[in-house]
């Protein structure tokens, strides 16, 4: 699958965000080295703490759909405006997705015109592992 057509179905995830109180609806799509794709979007709680990111989401549903493949993640975020802004996973999702992945799983980023990528390692340098 290709980068625009992950990013896509990231934006469709988005489409059924629950964020009433930030106005900050995120879509993510997981993609398994066999092709399967894993969406989620942000699901908010008036006690923020209990909020989850539209990344964990998805990760969450592979794995308890018993997949450990990971290849690459999109990522979309869409202002109360509906402006899309580049977003990057928070450190919460950071870590919980190098739980279940390798370091060179590659994050998909938009800022609505060009596509930005990363490793996850690039963006959790100093993660919290087991000694």
């Amino acid at each position: 699958m290709d980068d625009q057509a992950l990013m896509k179905l990231a934006e469709k995830a988005a489409e059924k965000s629950y964020s009433p109180y930030s106005h900050f609806s995120v879509g993510a799509a997981l993609l398994c080295s066999d092709g399967a794709v894993y969406t989620g979007c942000n699901i908010e709680n008036v006690s923020f703490s209990v909020t989850n990111c539209a990344e964990r989401t998805a990760l969450f549903s592979a794995i308890a759909d018993g997949r450990r493949d990971f290849v690459k993640i999109a990522v979309i975020a869409f202002r109360h405006d509906g402006r899309i802004v580049l977003t990057p996973p928070c450190g919460v999702c950071r870590q919980a997705l190098l739980e279940f992945c390798s370091g060179d799983l590659d994050i998909l980023m938009t800022d609505g015109h060009n596509i930005t990528e990363a490793k996850l390692n690039s963006l959790m340098p100093s993660a919290f592992c087991e000694f």
